[in-house]
């Protein structure tokens, strides 16, 4: 692309969120640029939730993943903790709700190799294979220094990370929460057949998440402590397969770790606005959160949703796609899903951490109350993995 080319639409960064923002404006006639790097190798996993999966299927990428992924028709919570008061097992399944399966469980790296050949596939789509050096909005466009020219767009995705450039050329702030807990993560094999359930124990320093991949295969998200995370990380295959195997009571059999995995701090961060001068946060960019309930990315997805279609639908109006009543509307449709959200994932993990005995009280109450009335235990499931107020892509339909 030449240097002070015009583009509508920039998505900066190449991560899934980016990657299906400029899928699904591009698929819309909206002539964008995605401005990225490739990213690193990724060992990390992904549980899409039935939106998700409806939103890539619109777009044509599904196809292109399907086979790589396994379904979560059930999911099994263990409280596993030596407390006094402990909460009762739980267990749901998607068939409760006319689902075949809340979501399904893919690698990173093959979810983004079906994006970024999706994203090959569409004219509107121009890859710019180079970094931002800095981002300038201005009244009218967007101008985006590269390392070797210029960019100026009418309105700036950011989709750059927790440490976004486009966030803070936008000067919007954010509010941040650390916790004493870091997350483990790596793929495994085992020996029993995990028949498609997800199962979660609640432990005192946090959730140990086993979820489905393909085959004799399964990811694990512990939580624990910064040092015991990184003691963990320390140790050498077998050492940590044995350790797994003991902390998940064997219900997989024989477990053997997998080469690579990911050892990050936990918190949370919120930006104040999702969006401001022209750019629109998604991803963590706009927030972050523990992974805990597959509620990261999946919010990340429904951000790229419903920027695209408030762009879309602007396009097709002949309206100002960056204007200031855009990005108000894309505010206000995605503060309340992010908001709760947390609220929820930070509620639950701090039940988890307390040690005071009417938070421990509260939380087996109400997985017994889940456990025990099922009209409750449905409405929860349903707000869980399709939420009342859905984009249109994440209903399956095109924008």
């Amino acid at each position: 692309m030449a240097s002070g080319s015009r583009i509508d639409v920039a998505v900066v960064g190449g991560g899934p969120a980016g990657l299906t923002a400029a899928i699904a404006l591009a698929s819309a006639g909206i002539e964008t640029a995605l401005i990225s790097r490739r990213p690193p190798s990724d060992n990390r996993t992904t549980a899409l939730l039935s939106g998700s999966v409806a939103a890539l299927e619109a777009l044509g990428v599904w196809p292109l993943c399907r086979d790589a992924s396994a379904p979560l028709t059930s999911i099994r919570l263990i409280d596993d903790t030596p407390r006094l008061l402990r909460a009762p097992e739980v267990l749901f399944e998607a068939a409760e709700i006319g689902l075949e399966a809340f979501g399904y469980n893919i690698a990173n790296q093959d979810l983004i190799a079906a994006l970024e050949r999706r994203a090959a596939a569409l004219p509107q789509l121009r890859r710019v294979e180079d970094a931002a050096t800095s981002i300038e909005p201005g009244d009218d466009n967007v101008t985006i220094r590269l390392a070797d020219g210029t960019l100026i767009a009418r309105l700036v995705v950011g989709a750059d990370g927790r440490k976004s450039m486009c966030r803070a050329a936008a000067g919007i702030a954010t509010e941040q929460r650390s916790y004493p807990q870091a997350a483990l993560t790596l793929n495994l094999e085992h020996t029993r057949p995990h028949n498609s359930v997800s199962t979660e124990f609640h432990t005192e320093t946090g959730p140990f998440t086993l979820v489905p991949l393909p085959g004799l295969r399964s990811s694990l998200v512990c939580v624990v402590s910064p040092a015991e995370a990184e003691e963990l990380a320390a140790r050498d295959a077998d050492a940590l397969s044995a350790e797994i195997e003991r902390r998940s009571h064997s219900i997989l059999g024989k477990i053997k770790v997998e080469a690579g995995h990911g050892l990050f701090p936990l918190g949370t961060e919120t930006a104040h606005r999702f969006g401001a001068h022209r750019i629109a946060l998604i991803g963590e960019a706009a927030h972050v959160m523990p992974p805990i309930g597959a509620q990261g990315l999946n919010l990340g997805l429904r951000d790229a949703a419903t920027i695209s279609e408030l762009v879309a639908d602007a396009h097709r109006n002949g309206v100002d796609i960056g204007n200031d009543a855009v990005l108000d509307d894309y505010d206000r449709l995605r503060r309340r899903d992010v908001t709760t959200r947390t609220v929820a994932v930070d509620a639950l993990n701090r039940s988890l951490l307390s040690d005071f005995l009417p938070v421990q009280a509260a939380r087996g109450f109400g997985l017994f109350l889940l456990d025990r009335i099922a009209p409750l235990r449905r409405a929860m499931m349903r707000e869980g993995v399709e939420p009342a107020a859905q984009p249109r892509l994440m209903r399956g339909e095109a924008i």
